[in-house]
């Protein structure tokens, strides 16, 4: 663990090691406290959005947060045009919270995504983005990494968001290229945060989401 926080402060992200997901909620919001206060903003002003995650809700990191700021989420709205002007503007959030496919001991966040919004959070838009992940994410290179995702968690998302992909019916990814179901259409690297106060890592000594 030490080695590989280390190897997250050479890439220009601040990580936090904490041992379950009560201290990975208090240390979120101790991060979004500062943010606000740094902007000078209420509680209310401060507009707080996030991405898919299972690793959030379990760690009652989204409840706690609508029940404290101005929270947009994207997946409220009942309509696909809704949510995808949604995610737009979560994309000009102050905060915007989220998980990740895989860490490489070696300080790589990799991720997989479908619709792509909260890689293009990750990447560009929001002024800080906030990750949580559990320690079951930690690999030793991006070859496992790709494979952990392939293999575990684009299988479970696909199965549980009813997806009609061959790795939801087979449990094995089948490289398929099928529009409104395919899931695996962006894979991003983020070796180094050109901002080195932009991007938080919370990593919880408990295994948690996919």
């Amino acid at each position: 663990m030490e080695k590989l926080l280390n190897n997250l402060k050479r890439a220009q992200i601040e990580a936090f090691f904490v041992p379950n997901r009560e201290s990975a909620r208090e240390k979120a919001i101790e991060i979004i406290e500062k943010k606000r206060t740094l902007c000078g903003k209420t509680e209310k002003e401060l507009l707080v959005s996030w991405g898919g995650s299972l690793t959030l809700d379990e760690c009652g990191i989204r409840d706690a947060v609508r029940e404290k700021y101005n929270a947009l989420d994207p997946y409220a709205p009942k309509t696909a045009e809704e949510q995808n002007e949604a995610k737009r503007q979560a994309l000009l959030s102050d905060v915007f919270l989220m998980g990740t496919n895989a860490i490489c001991e070696s300080g790589e966040l990799v991720n997989i995504d479908g619709n792509g919004n909260r890689l293009g959070a990750l990447i560009f838009g929001p002024k800080t983005v906030i990750i949580v992940v559990g320690k079951n994410k930690i690999v030793p290179n991006l070859e496992q990494a790709q494979k952990r995702i392939k293999e575990i968690a684009c299988v479970k998302n696909a199965q549980r968001l009813n997806r009609d992909t061959p790795c939801a019916k087979t449990g094995e990814c089948g490289n398929c290229y099928k529009a409104g179901a395919t899931i695996c259409a962006h894979t991003v690297v983020t070796r180094f945060s050109g901002n080195a106060d932009r991007i938080k890592l919370i990593i919880v000594d408990e295994p948690l989401g996919f």
